[in-house]
């Protein structure tokens, strides 16, 4: 293989491992870079839910259908990397019943799997849940665990035939004649790359990449935090039913729970203010659900910043703008070999890939298929062989520490 690759793909998170994957399982030959380890960023530091679609049914139907169709996808091909604990929205007495109603309806008419429950009924599924719960419904949500999706999806890329280097930081891009020309990459790599293509799949960092080859994206990203506190027996996830707000999600690992998140713009996805009000208000409403959390011990407390795209954005808490994602074509900008995928779920980053790699294929002539959505990950069925993987690629991430054998540098 040419130290020069034909795609360079910068930004070791999920989408970005999920594109080298499949641009490698089409025959291509690509490299993928992070500054540090991978699912540094966003993805392992995310609160890890697997959407069933039911938290976007009634506000954007095509992207629940979407959470929907990866869901399902994700619970074939991803093995212990996901979690199969169901999910249910909970209605507190003080919420809006028509609220209630018109989520059901709308998971319905998506085709999400749903069963009502009275407040009985909904308390012993979850013991210890609040005496205000009036009503509740099942949903199909469950729980991902990103440092182990993220280093199979590289390790996969590396089987066949992809480079991937970590703690290796883009310092400087070069175009020349409407196009990527060259790409210095420090760090433990210290090379300067001549790529065909390459894809921005940085994230909340997207504009740090854009600017630095002359073209523009427009991110509007937001910090939410997480706190994971031990409690054992919680089996679902809890999701208040309730137009999304701080605090309205609780997410179970293997002897925790994880409380989330609170949503405030920042201006620098590295240099934030980590406010003690969100922590207290996280941890209050979600104890609105589950009393027994309230005084349960932290474990851990993490921050992560989500990629919205949002040029226009002006909201004061951007929890209004759109989850789906977006791949920026910047030939329109003079830039004809760079492509930028940005936004997005963790649960839908194997769509994100392929529809990027679609195009990149396409300009590149490149006619061969997906392969991501049947050919399972690397190590699906061996928990020991995706720690190896984990430490491999730089070890776990914050959300799933406590799950993942690998030491995480919290």
């Amino acid at each position: 293989m040419s130290d020069d690759p034909t795609v360079l793909v910068i930004g070791g998170g999920a989408t970005g491992a999920g594109v080298a994957r499949d641009l490698a399982l089409r025959g291509v030959d690509v490299t993928l870079v992070d500054r540090g380890g991978l699912a540094g960023g966003t993805s392992g530091r995310s609160h890890g839910l697997l959407h069933s679609g039911a938290r976007y049914a009634e506000a954007d139907a095509p992207g629940a259908e979407e959470c929907l169709r990866e869901n399902r996808t994700l619970r074939e091909i991803a093995g212990a990397c996901v979690r199969e604990t169901g999910g249910l929205f909970v209605r507190l007495s003080g919420d809006d019943p028509d609220y209630f109603a018109e989520k059901v309806a709308a998971c319905e008419e998506i085709g999400i799997e749903t069963e009502r429950l009275d407040a009985d009924e909904a308390q012993a599924v979850v013991p210890g849940l609040s005496d205000d719960v009036v009503e509740a419904f099942r949903v199909p949500d469950g729980v991902i665990y990103p440092s182990w999706l993220v280093a199979a999806n590289a390790a996969d890329a590396e089987r066949h035939g992809a480079t991937v280097h970590t703690d290796a930081p883009v310092e400087a891009i070069e175009t020349a004649d409407g196009a990527v020309s060259a790409v210095r990459v420090g760090g433990d790599v210290d090379v300067t790359l001549e790529p065909d293509h390459v894809v921005n799949a940085t994230g909340a960092w997207a504009d740090r990449i854009a600017d630095l080859a002359g073209v523009e994206v427009g991110m509007a990203p937001s910090r939410g935090v997480m706190i994971s506190v031990e409690y054992d027996g919680l089996d679902p996830v809890l999701n208040r039913c309730r137009d999304p707000d701080d605090g309205d999600i609780v997410v179970p690992h293997e002897g925790e729970a994880v409380l989330g998140t609170t949503s405030v713009p920042v201006d620098d996805p590295d240099e934030y203010e980590q406010a003690d009000w969100e922590v207290e208000r996280s941890v209050e409403e979600c104890a609105a659900m589950l009393p027994d959390v309230a005084d349960a011990p932290t474990v851990r407390t993490w921050w992560g910043v989500r990629p919205l795209y949002a040029p226009d954005e002006t909201g004061s808490n951007r929890r209004g703008i759109s989850r789906g994602f977006t791949v920026i074509d910047h030939a329109d900008e003079g830039v004809s070999n760079l492509h930028t995928v940005v936004g997005g779920k963790l649960t839908t980053y194997r769509e994100m890939a392929e529809v990027t790699s679609d195009r990149v294929c396409e300009r590149l002539g490149v006619e061969a298929a997906c392969e991501t959505a049947t050919e399972r990950l690397p190590g699906a069925d061996d928990p020991d062989r995706l720690d190896e993987f984990v430490e491999r690629y730089g070890g776990a991430n914050p959300t799933d520490a406590g799950v993942v054998d690998a030491a995480a540098d919290d």
